[in-house]
């Protein structure tokens, strides 16, 4: 059974959530500690949503440093699947696992929404169980969540079909471009800033549309096991 880890930071809040998402759609759950200096082995890491070390300075700026992220940086780097879901897209970034940044929503409130999205690639690990195209709704909740990059960047994620997911009905924080989710070159990272792991199970969520991403993932590591 492939085993998908969990990162729990200080002020981690939807930790249990993703290790939840995981169980229910067949993998093996690994919580995993942000002062472990080990990913356990584990197959696939998820970094949660939350506001990790209280998000002091910027959101993610500290997670970044955190004792295991040198094993996630290293182990992305090498092809392990790395999804970073809404605090967990910000460590991301502040990682350079992928590029850009997330600032505070041009609202300038907290958005908490069922969100329209459109998947725009299926072509990484964690989408693949998805059709190109397809309109999905998923629970978006975030303060800080307009991603921004400057325009060669945007334009170099759009040439090259990194831009995951686009938001749909309205742009709730005011991303540059619609841009909800991003990957980086390989496809093996993956950032957005709805939360997936609460769309798994319909007593719960408004869909399940949160399920294909965890399927996709069980699809790649099954066949390279």
């Amino acid at each position: 059974m492939p085993r998908i880890g969990v990162v729990t930071f200080p002020g981690s809040l939807d930790d249990q959530d993703a290790l939840r998402a995981i169980r229910l759609t067949g993998a093996e759950s690994v919580p995993l500690w942000h002062g472990s200096d080990s990913l356990d082995g584990v197959d696939a890491v998820i970094l949660p949503g939350g506001f990790s070390y209280g998000d002091y300075l910027r959101c993610g700026a500290i997670a970044r440093f955190a004792p295991i992220m040198t094993e996630v940086i290293s182990s992305a780097q090498a092809g392990m699947p790395v999804l970073g879901i809404c605090n967990g897209f910000q460590i991301l970034c502040e990682a350079h696992l992928l590029p850009g940044a997330l600032v505070r929503n041009d609202v300038r409130t907290f958005v908490c929404r069922d969100q329209r999205l459109r998947v725009e690639s299926t072509d990484t690990t964690w989408t693949s169980a998805f059709e190109q195209g397809q309109e999905i709704t998923i629970v978006l909740k975030n303060g800080e969540g307009g991603y921004v990059a400057d325009e060669p960047t945007l334009d170099q994620l759009e040439g090259e079909g990194r831009v995951v997911f686009r938001y749909l009905n309205g742009n709730p924080n005011g991303s540059y471009r619609d841009i909800a989710g991003i990957c980086n070159e390989r496809g093996n990272v993956v950032g957005l800033m709805p939360h997936p792991e609460h769309n798994v199970e319909t007593l719960t969520g408004p869909t399940t549309d949160g399920r294909p991403f965890f399927e996709s993932v069980l699809s790649f590591l099954a066949a390279r096991a």
